[in-house]
């Protein structure tokens, strides 16, 4: 059995790297790093409230204390009730990484497996992300199905 456990606000330079590496694998994504710094604290302060809706977990690096092998991160959002989910409680995963010389071991599925237990346990009714087409056999093997979405997106 593969441990995974809840991210810790020490955690957090960690979360970022991982997540950086999961950016840069993206065809066409800003690979700048320099937004970590601005970022750490509001990490932080997240994964140290109890009460907090975002939630990671992680597997450490066998061998070398501190650093992580694998990550998922996902929040809990409310969306006006409707069949099926009379709550409203959604879960999103925007997050899942691992090193690349530490992937194939089953770390990301181990870390996947527990977010949604954890989404279940906050009362989720759907659980959604968006995944690249090498990442899909995975979340379709945990049972999750391609939606065809009109996904837009505004920035500022």
């Amino acid at each position: 059995m593969i441990p995974v456990r809840r991210a810790l606000p020490e955690d957090a330079e960690e979360l970022l790297r991982l997540r950086q590496v999961m950016i840069d694998s993206l065809a066409g994504a800003d690979t700048s790093d320099t937004w970590h710094a601005e970022s750490l604290p509001t990490l932080r302060g997240r994964l140290a409230d109890p009460r907090e809706t975002l939630a990671a977990f992680v597997v450490d690096r066998p061998g070398r204390p501190g650093a992580l092998a694998a990550l998922v991160v996902g929040t809990v959002e409310y969306r006006i009730g409707r069949a099926g989910n009379p709550h409203g409680r959604i879960g999103y995963v925007f997050s899942v990484a691992t090193d690349p010389d530490a992937r194939r071991r089953g770390y990301a599925r181990a870390c996947m497996e527990a977010l949604v237990e954890w989404f279940r346990e906050q009362g989720v009714a759907q659980v959604d992300l968006t995944t690249s087409p090498d990442a899909e056999p995975l979340y379709a093997s945990l049972g999750f199905a391609r939606k065809p979405d009109p996904f837009m997106r505004l920035t500022f």
